[in-house]
């Protein structure tokens, strides 16, 4: 037993240096483009001859990264917005209704998970070129939403799917019209998912890079597609000062959308809420 027991420590501590190993690989690029961005040197080297916030401040002053910026921004919002939308609705069909089909459809709404994401910008691309459609902004924004819906739908539907449907049977007993019902009780009752469905489907839209080289329209920049064309010249610093930017947006909306989720409890509708009649 002993001998078994020393062997079985062994094994754990093998486990957690190779596991240390691995988030050391993972992170410390990271890390070394974080702390580079304070660089007061022009040229990223260790050790730092300075701490300076000069290379944010030149990033307000680029007009391309500033453009590319609010075009992110733009392209975010509404594809979390669309997308999120696409996912409340398809999530309702999908749990609190009997749906025909019901397996196929929800295999359709998670497919653009299982494809890589470079096998659908390549297709799209093809088709829009067989069918001789030019790339625009509303092709980026359908694209990306088309990244968002699965995971606003399987964010929110296992939040119905968690709660219970007795406020709104209650509701619709004693009167109140389905959309009521649906405002009144299974809104409130979602509304922890939807935000994070929010926050997750716009982090996805932010930072993809991948989809946005094929789908973008000439002259059109997003951040990460700015940061590629960036490094095909040369690293400099403001590279490193957009990349903790960026990572401080995602990985913090990230973890906001993941805190909502699991913290915030959904409103229970109060007895003498509208939507009675």
């Amino acid at each position: 037993m002993s001998g078994l027991a020393r062997e079985g420590r062994w094994a754990w501590r093998l486990l957690i240096c190779a596991t240390a190993l691995v988030y050391v690989f993972l992170f410390a690029p990271i890390l070394v483009v974080v702390l580079l961005s304070f660089n007061d040197s022009t040229f990223g080297a260790f050790p730092m001859r300075g701490i300076s916030l000069r290379w944010f401040a030149k990033l307000w002053e680029n007009g391309a990264i500033v453009s590319a910026f609010a075009t992110s921004l733009a392209l975010g919002a509404l594809s979390a917005l669309i997308g999120t939308a696409v996912g409340l609705m398809a999530a309702l069909a999908l749990v609190r209704h009997r749906v025909r089909f019901r397996r196929p459809i929800s295999a359709l709404l998670t497919a653009p998970l299982l494809v890589p994401e470079t096998v659908l910008a390549v297709g799209l691309l093809l088709l829009l070129r067989a069918a001789d459609l030019p790339r625009t902004f509303g092709l980026l924004l359908a694209g990306h939403t088309l990244l968002t819906i699965p995971f606003a739908t399987l964010v929110i539907q296992a939040r119905l799917a968690g709660t219970t449907r007795v406020y709104e049977e209650a509701a619709r007993s004693l009167g109140a019209p389905p959309f009521a019902a649906f405002r009144e009780v299974t809104l409130p009752l979602a509304m922890p998912a939807i935000v994070a469905a929010l926050l997750f489907s716009f982090t996805i839209s932010f930072d993809n890079l991948t989809a946005s080289l094929f789908w973008r329209p000439a002259g059109t920049e997003t951040v990460p597609t700015q940061i590629f064309s960036m490094l095909k010249d040369s690293v400099s610093p403001e590279i490193n000062a957009l990349g903790t930017v960026m990572i401080v947006m995602t990985v913090g909306l990230g973890l906001m959308a993941g805190l909502i989720g699991r913290t915030l409890p959904g409103r229970k509708p109060s007895p003498g809420g509208r939507g009675h009649t």
